[in-house]
């Protein structure tokens, strides 16, 4: 078993900045699916800081990006930053998203203004 989500993630994806570690663990991408689902924010924003830090896309696919982003936003719901982040995230592979990173812009501002 990989020791963090980032580890788990370089294995299976590759990383734009590091080689990919030699790794004899079989890699399905469903295990990582998993692991990313009851991962903690903290866990899931060091993934996405290492290996896609903004703007940058690094190797991580699309889907897997959104999702992470998606997971962080349930478990820290008022977090304005990690509002804007995610937004950005949405917004360079928009235009399909566009309305989603528009709404996470706004309410950030709403909680910012209190």
């Amino acid at each position: 078993m990989h020791s963090t989500l980032t580890e788990h993630a370089r294995c299976l994806y590759g990383d734009e900045y590091r080689p990919t570690p030699d790794c004899a663990l079989p890699h399905h991408e469903h295990h990582f699916v998993e692991e990313l689902t009851f991962a903690g924010a903290d866990s899931i924003l060091a993934m996405l800081h290492e290996l896609c830090p903004p703007p940058v896309n690094g190797h991580l696919p699309v889907w897997v990006r959104h999702l992470a982003y998606r997971l962080v936003l349930l478990q820290r719901p008022d977090e304005p930053a990690l509002m804007r982040e995610a937004a950005l995230s949405l917004e360079l592979f928009g235009p399909d998203w566009d309305d989603i990173a528009a709404d996470l812009r706004r309410r950030a501002e709403e909680l910012e203004a209190g």
